[in-house]
């Protein structure tokens, strides 16, 4: 190093850290200090992983700088041994205090894992507070949009996007979905965070016990407008959130049905607050089913084909080219791309040849049964059972 560079004493060299630290002060802890029951046992549950660990882990690094310090090569007073190689005692020590942090950290975990699992109903809105058998849980559908939060209220028949109001002391049943890409669902001071994923639902229950306004976002990247895949949570008291359900029917945009959804479904970037002040009331489990669009046959629908035996090659008939494919997400379209499709209703209109370029024609007679003889009766010698049979 030049010896022309100035040299700062140790002291002033510390003087940058300890100015950093009222910048500190304005992070939230939220993950610490949540503001919901589940949220708080999942808190404390990182608490006490973090100090069963640091049982071993502080007096490994105590002991590391006192065996650098005690047998310095300056120190003449330590013991020199070295042909030592093996301590029964010792060994005894290293081994059994992990294995009874392992065994702790086991057995708490596998409690914690069973009690906070996001699927299982609440038993409590707090430490003491059950929840009465007649108290029912406020049910919220939520669906990842690209890039956008919408949040459907089905007993209030309301929705709104990128904005989440909820009553205090009241569980939350969250139902989660998505319509492209998954995404994760995150709202730390209330409950952790969980998968939404296109054609299936997860579930997450919460509860608020302070009232306030906390902040959702996505936790999962999704693509170009995930940062500002953003909403606020209100935690209100129960008065405060039936004026909040009143002015969202008066004052929202109109109808939420399949129509508008498909526009809403269009990605956009920071999208504002909304409200619709009605709703379809299948909305949210055509979206899980991907059968929003008009014709399309929902997947429930076609897993009871399926696990009948399926529509066998007459249904290729309900097969029809797709033509809204997420915006040219998964596809772009044209004949090159003719495979992408999709199963339309059944009873649906038989589609045109010129709607499959390589289909040719197919005579529908035999996959119906017609011309051919009544099981009961005796077969007529055909050309098909005149070839003679091989036997072995």
């Amino acid at each position: 190093m030049p010896s022309n560079l100035p040299r700062f004493p140790a002291r002033l060299r510390l003087l940058p850290l300890l100015a950093a630290l009222p910048l500190l002060s304005g992070c939230g802890l939220i993950v610490l200090d949540p503001a919901g029951d589940v949220a708080r046992q999942q808190g404390d549950l990182i608490i006490i992983s973090t100090v069963l660990m640091l049982l071993i882990i502080v007096p490994v690094m105590a002991l590391t700088v006192f065996f650098a310090w005690r047998y310095r090569a300056a120190n003449r007073e330590a013991t020199y041994k070295p042909d030592w190689d093996h301590s029964t005692q010792l060994e005894l020590v290293i081994w059994s205090a992990p294995l009874l942090i392992i065994i702790c950290l086991g057995a708490v975990t596998w409690v914690a894992t069973h009690l906070l699992d996001p699927y299982r109903p609440l038993a409590r809105t707090g430490p003491g507070q059950a929840i009465a058998a007649h108290v029912k849980p406020l049910d919220v559908n939520v669906v990842a949009l690209d890039w956008k939060w919408l949040f459907i209220y089905p007993e209030q028949g309301i929705a709104t996007v990128n904005e989440l109001a909820v009553p205090v002391n009241r569980p939350i049943r969250f139902r989660i979905s998505a319509s492209s890409v998954m995404n994760s669902f995150y709202v730390p001071a209330l409950a952790g965070q969980i998968y939404a994923m296109p054609g299936m639902e997860t579930k997450l229950h919460g509860v608020f016990d302070k009232t306030g306004t906390f902040d959702g976002f996505s936790a999962n990247y999704s693509g170009w407008g995930f940062s500002d895949m953003r909403f606020k949570v209100k935690s209100l008291p129960a008065p405060a959130f039936d004026q909040w359900v009143a002015d969202a029917k008066a004052s929202g945009e109109g109808d939420l049905g399949r129509a508008a959804y498909l526009k809403l479904e269009k990605p956009s970037q920071k999208e504002p607050v909304r409200r619709f002040a009605t709703i379809d009331p299948q909305l949210f489990d055509a979206v899980v089913n991907m059968c929003v669009e008009p014709g399309k046959m929902c997947m429930h629908d076609m897993m009871a084909i399926d696990a009948k035996g399926g529509a066998g090659i007459a249904g290729i008939q309900n097969i029809r080219s797709v033509t809204y494919d997420k915006f040219a997400a998964r596809g772009t379209g044209g004949l090159a791309n003719w495979s992408v499709r999709y199963v339309a209703a059944l009873c649906s209109q038989q589609m045109h040849s010129a709607d499959r370029p390589d289909a040719k024609p197919v005579n529908p007679a035999p996959l119906k049964g017609e011309g051919l003889p009544h099981p009961n009766q005796a077969p007529e010698r055909t050309a098909l059972n005149a070839v003679p049979r091989q036997t072995s």
